[in-house]
């Protein structure tokens, strides 16, 4: 049997696959050409389109100004009298330093955080680009970041023209202007501008600018801990802040400690050492914008008016008249004479219904409450003046700037009381009245009546009358019948044009209530006009600027210092020596003289007849000091007989200690050689006689042609005078 080998196996062609069919793979092949194109074509048309009718920034404007450029935008600095930093103004807050003060560290940080690759691209890092393109498509959202330093420093130096919308667009602008940067300047000069202007939280802009606001140094000075977590802050100023989110803060800086380390800038023990090192952050007071903050509002008006906008983007360098231990000093006077009236001090033990500053924090300012520029609780205000010049040297507007930027020294119009009278017995004295004349302290008989036909019959705040008292007497005890008497047999007329020759602009209408000071006054007027007195006759307008230069210290405005003669210096000597007995006897004796304050010295308290309004403007050769203290709401009173003297002149008293414990005591007045003195029977005004009782004999100075020539005619041997 012849056997017959099996057939082989019939292997049947299995299916092709897609791309080993000839006509497929060109299809495929031709798709994805023309889809390559398609996409070249769009992403070149979007490259040239994006710019299209001059729709990015010119770079030319990058070049230095005299070429026509763009300088960065720099504040305005204003500093203290000895040159210590007290504000900056601006929106943004930089000082632009080159590159080679910029430290290695902080350069290296940013570099090391924002753009590892900056010296090795032209612009654009295409290795960023991949790895966020696939997470842009997905979300479609491109939010997702790859920008360079030269993209960030293309939005940020062009805010106008590259939005800050995360969209496509955006990212175009970006790296078509960062191209266009790149290839017209070198990589140093482009990480100059970029730590000048990158914004890092704060209002700070730039590294130098932020090394002072969160570090209290310049960038110079930062090590690699405090570099780190400036780098740390551009990617979210806000949520990075180191004063605000310490905790984040320091995670993110060591975050970024170990990129340093990873890109060789660090080694492994320095980067831990480094990460160890504790967040230290400055306390100084002007890095928050709080040091004297109505004196720089009240020039920042000023400034604005005269130099706009490059006030806040041109660099100024503003010096004022402020002294910083004058200004700290009135503040605590201030502060603590303010809470010892709340406390009760001065009113055994109570406080007379008021909302307290302490409460109004606790309860209104945190439910958010917006009583508008007034507030409810009790407020104060100071000007301190040098004498001679007019020089500003310490002014508080308020007791609280954050809550109301209302300035009662300089906007507030205010009933002065009492501290108007000097002018009254000014323009007598100008006159040819002796400071001995007799006045009359009783009841105004018949009563002034006013123009709603109504009686005015003031009176004196201890409900008493004195009778005939010397002129002197009526002003250092500040009388207000004998006051008003005096005024009205001068004349209103000639009070107010006393008052003109001051310094006072406010309405002053010719009734008898504007000789204790009915109508209202500018504080910071009605204290300058208190430098006549201190110069013995030579008035001084407030100053708060010595001179503003530009960026490259050329002077742009130096202001004069602005003087008015008011009166002769026989004159006012004698005003002087008045108003020195307010503080040796008078009104303000308790608290300045008998406090131990007994430097030559000089003043006068105020007292609105309805306790409204308290007072205290004194002065020595050198330095004139008001203070007010009221509500903002005038309806409103202090308490009953809070006078000027019991619950303002301490805190003047503070004041001026403090200011005297660090210079040199004043030299008294220098009494005119043409001044004459004679014994006077102060009960009379006669030339005292031995028969003058020893209590009413005093001796007094007279300007020449004024002083009593007739002997006491009332107190005769033998007791046969006539009283008077």
């Amino acid at each position: 049997m012849v056997s017959i080998p099996a057939p082989p196996p019939v292997t049947l062609p299995g299916p092709r696959s897609w791309w080993q069919k000839p006509k497929v793979r060109r299809r495929v092949i031709a798709v994805a050409v023309l889809a390559g194109a398609y996409v070249l074509g769009l992403s070149y048309g979007a490259w040239t389109r994006v710019c299209a009718g001059e729709h990015c920034p010119s770079i030319s404007r990058l070049y230095p100004q005299g070429a026509g450029g763009k300088v960065q935008v720099q504040t305005s600095k204003m500093y203290a009298a000895d040159g210590r930093l007290i504000s900056e103004l601006g929106a943004e807050r930089r000082t632009v330093l080159p590159l080679t003060e910029i430290p290695l560290p902080v350069r290296q940080a940013f570099i090391a955080t924002e753009d590892k690759r900056f010296y090795k691209h032209h612009g654009i890092d295409f290795w960023r680009i991949l790895g966020a393109i696939k997470n842009d498509l997905v979300t479609m959202s491109f939010a997702q970041g790859f920008s360079t330093i030269t993209m960030q420093l293309a939005r940020n130096i062009f805010p106008e023209e590259i939005s800050r919308e995360k969209t496509l667009t955006r990212k175009l602008k970006e790296a078509r202007v960062a191209v266009e940067i790149e290839g017209n300047f070198p990589k140093d000069t482009i990480l100059q501008l970029y730590l000048n202007q990158i914004n890092l939280g704060a209002g700070a802009h730039g590294v130098e600018a932020a090394a002072q606001i969160y570090f209290g140094k310049h960038a110079q000075q930062l090590n690699v801990a405090e570099a780190a977590t400036l780098a740390a802050l551009p990617k979210l100023p806000a949520f990075y802040n180191p004063r605000t989110h310490p905790e984040r803060a320091v995670r993110r800086r060591n975050v970024v400690l170990d990129l340093m380390r990873d890109q060789g800038f660090l080694t492994s023990e320095e980067a831990e050492l480094w990460q160890a090192y504790p967040l230290v952050l400055t306390g100084n007071r002007t890095n928050y914008g709080d040091v004297a903050p109505y004196f720089v509002e009240w020039l920042r008006v000023q400034l604005d008016a005269r130099f706009g906008r490059d006030l806040y983007e041109g660099g100024l360098r503003i010096y004022t008249t402020l002294d910083l231990d004058m200004q700290e000093a009135a503040e605590r006077a201030v502060q603590s004479q303010l809470d010892a009236i709340e406390a009760g001090v001065y009113s055994n033990g109570k406080f007379p219904g008021r909302t307290t500053y302490r409460e109004y924090l606790e309860s209104s300012r945190a439910s958010g409450e917006d009583h508008g520029p007034f507030t409810p609780y009790l407020q104060g205000a100071l000007v301190a003046l040098e004498a001679n010049t007019g020089y500003i040297r310490a002014m508080i507007g308020g007791r609280d700037f954050d809550d109301s930027k209302y300035n009662r020294a300089t906007q507030a119009v205010r009933q002065p009381g009492s501290t108007f009278k000097p002018f009254v017995y000014s323009a007598a004295v100008r006159a040819g009245h002796p400071v001995t004349e007799i006045v009359d302290d009783s009841p105004l008989n018949p009563p002034v009546i006013q123009l709603d036909s109504t009686l005015w019959q003031p009176k004196d705040d201890d409900d008493t009358t004195l009778g005939l008292i010397p002129m002197r007497e009526g002003l250092y005890l500040s009388r207000n019948l004998a006051t008003i008497k005096l005024g009205m047999s001068l004349g209103e007329q000639t009070v107010i044009g006393e008052a003109r020759r001051y310094g006072i602009t406010t309405p002053l209408p010719p009734y008898p209530s504007i000789h204790i000071g009915a109508r209202g006054v500018r504080p910071i007027e009605m204290i300058a006009a208190y430098t006549a007195f201190a110069t013995l006759g030579t008035r001084a307008e407030p100053v708060g600027v010595l001179r503003v230069e530009d960026r490259q210290g050329n002077i742009l405005w130096q202001p004069a210092i602005r003087r008015e003669p008011v009166m002769d210096p026989e004159h006012t000597w004698l005003m002087v020596d008045m108003m020195k007995d307010v503080i040796r006897r008078g009104t303000a004796f308790s608290a300045v003289w008998k406090a131990g304050f007994t430097l030559p010295a000089a003043g006068k308290t105020g007292t609105t007849d309805d306790y409204t309004d308290a007072w205290f403007i004194g002065y020595t050769p050198e330095l004139v000091t008001g203070i007010w203290v009221g509500y903002d709401i005038q309806q409103r009173i202090l308490e009953h007989n809070a006078g000027g003297g019991k619950i303002v002149a301490p805190a003047w008293t503070a004041f001026m200690r403090d200011v005297y414990d660090r210079r040199p005591a004043p030299p008294d007045w220098v009494r005119p050689d043409s001044l004459i003195t004679r014994e006077v029977d102060w009960s009379n005004g006669y030339l005292a006689t031995p028969f003058c009782p020893q209590e009413v004999r005093h001796w007094d100075w007279f300007y020449p042609g004024t002083e009593p020539t007739q002997a006491c005619p009332v107190h005769a041997p033998f007791g046969t005078g006539v009283s008077p």
